[in-house]
């Protein structure tokens, strides 16, 4: 879908007479992120995923300003007005789930129910932002001077070592995870690491007693930094809290079933 400063790699799966279900993938992904889940909801539902700006096949056609989390919300806005989706569930999960949320507090009237999975409203404070724009600043070089295959290997192997993550490395599918992730460019990743990451984002904390719109919050039981998160985020706005057990950060991954049954019964 050619939009204007972007070309959106997409993919829409039309059950007809049902709403549709729109998933936003985390960084590194792309729209392939959430297949297992898609599958064991059958056709309940249609489905729109898509490669965010600086992730898969998706091609950014302005400056590196319509990588920002500001210019990325209102492109998937426009690709659901030029699929005439007036009204989606969302569902995002990590970096796509700080934009879904996002995209639930500045465009409420476009979303029934809303899931995040391992995601926040960003940093409170300009000093945490500061910090976290270093830090991202350092890995997105990292990502740059990544020319092979197996450097980028490397740094995915690296990445998922993360506490967050949990026991995800030792996933039957993570191998299989891990070549996907393979078909994104490191340069590209760069760009949306540092124009959408998590200290660059605007601040949604002080926005979160706005919302309006049902919302579940996700994690996994081994992510207490996430679970931590998510509890302080239910203080400020009215939200549904649910652990997914035996799971880290990646809970649609890890433990799809559970994954599966919770969203479905929000809904």
């Amino acid at each position: 879908m050619t939009l204007p400063k972007y070309n959106i790699h997409y993919h829409l799966i039309n059950h007809p007479h049902t709403p549709v279900m729109l998933f936003l993938h985390g960084f590194i992904g792309n729209l392939d992120e959430f297949d297992p889940v898609i599958r064991l909801l059958g056709e309940e539902f249609s489905y729109l995923t898509l490669d965010l700006p600086g992730h898969g096949k998706t091609q950014v056609w302005g400056g590196d300003e319509y990588y920002t989390m500001e210019n990325v919300a209102q492109g998937v806005i426009n690709l659901l007005d030029q699929l005439n989706i007036q009204q989606c569930y969302l569902v995002g999960y990590s970096m796509g789930g700080r934009l879904a949320l996002y995209l639930t507090l500045h465009f409420p009237h476009r979303f029934t129910k809303v899931i995040l999975e391992s995601a926040s409203p960003g940093l409170a404070t300009a000093t945490e932002q500061l910090t976290r724009v270093k830090t991202d600043g350092q890995i997105a070089r990292k990502l740059v001077r990544t020319t092979t295959k197996q450097e980028f290997t490397n740094f995915l192997l690296h990445w998922y070592s993360q506490p967050i993550f949990g026991r995800l490395k030792e996933h039957p599918q993570f191998t299989t995870m891990v070549e996907s992730r393979l078909q994104n460019q490191p340069v590209e990743l760069a760009k949306s690491l540092q124009f959408m990451g998590t200290g660059k984002q605007p601040s949604l904390w002080h926005k979160l007693p706005e919302n309006t719109i049902p919302l579940l919050l996700l994690t996994g039981e081994y992510d207490h930094k996430f679970r931590d998160i998510h509890t302080q985020m239910a203080q400020k706005c009215s939200a549904q809290v649910r652990v997914i057990a035996d799971a880290g950060h990646n809970t649609h991954l890890e433990n799809t079933p559970e994954f599966v049954k919770t969203i479905r019964n929000f809904i």
